[in-house]
């Protein structure tokens, strides 16, 4: 049995101030809806220090204690993509948008009124409850189906 498949790394975080959530209006329509900002994991680097460059990067904000809080993976052509998923609520700078996309501070009671991407409630579901720890995409009879465990 071959244990060994290739893997596509990258990493997710939702960054809290207060009551609000910053999420980005990404450039790229692959996955429509406001959403967590992120990015790959670049070859050797600590997954820690990946999330706090991409945040930085797409956001202007240096974040500070980046807690893990989660996995979020699916099927991709010859392997499986992974997203680390972490949480942050402590950071520097100010925020600015970036090629990847357009940032926004969106009150947690005004998700409803905002078009977010799709399974965003059960993507945050995971990573604020401390008794979940993935978001996994299956594919059944050639539907994909998002599992939280």
């Amino acid at each position: 049995m071959d244990r060994t498949e290739n893997v596509e790394l990258t990493v997710l975080c939702l960054i809290q101030k207060e009551s609000q959530y910053l999420l980005q209006d990404r450039a790229k329509k692959d996955w429509d809806g406001l959403t967590l900002p992120g990015g790959h994991v670049e070859k050797g680097e600590s997954i820690v220090d990946a999330v706090i460059r991409e945040m930085k990067e797409e956001t202007g904000l240096t974040i500070q204690n980046p807690q893990l809080c989660g996995v979020k993976q699916f099927p991709i052509q010859n392997g499986r993509y992974i997203v680390f998923l972490f949480r942050a609520s402590q950071f520097t700078g100010e925020v600015v948008s970036s090629d990847e996309g357009e940032m926004y501070w969106v009150s947690k009671e005004a998700l409803s009124d905002v078009h977010l991407a799709e399974d965003f409630h059960k993507l945050v579901q995971v990573m604020l409850d401390d008794r979940l720890t993935e978001f996994q995409y299956v594919v059944d009879n050639g539907q994909w189906k998002a599992v939280i465990k």
